[in-house]
């Protein structure tokens, strides 16, 4: 990894997963912050900006397409990683879909497929910017 530590903004009110998937992250370099739901998010995101967003799709107070639309408006580029525990209802992944992801990592899959995304995001994006 680069000297520069990668940032990660895990959004999840699942406290379970969230802190899991945070520890797991961590112990390969990462830094990592946690929001329990959208509103809470968008704050940290405009104070410190992170490098790459894990989004859940579910959540109390502001969902995740609601979330991700308000990114959007000020933030078109930011790499974000819808979290499902299951297939969603496909008028929300219509919606995010459209607001522009990275991809969407199933809860039930083991955390390396989520890191191999993040990855792939992360190199992604570093070339969009040059």
């Amino acid at each position: 990894m680069e000297d520069k530590k990668i940032k990660v903004l895990m959004v999840d009110d699942e406290v379970d997963f969230t802190q899991t998937m945070a520890f797991w992250l961590k112990s390969r370099g990462y830094i990592v912050e946690t929001a329990s739901d959208g509103k809470s998010a968008i704050r940290m995101i405009k104070e410190n900006m992170p490098d790459i967003i894990f989004l859940d799709l579910n959540m109390p107070v502001m969902d995740g397409a609601e979330t991700l639309k308000r990114i959007r408006k000020f933030d078109k580029d930011l790499p974000v990683i819808i979290i499902s525990a299951y297939v969603e209802d496909q008028e929300k992944m219509k919606k995010v879909n459209a607001y522009g992801i990275s991809g969407v990592f199933y809860k039930e899959k083991d955390f390396t497929e989520g890191l191999s995304m993040l990855e792939v995001a992360l190199r992604t994006h570093k070339k969009l910017k040059k």
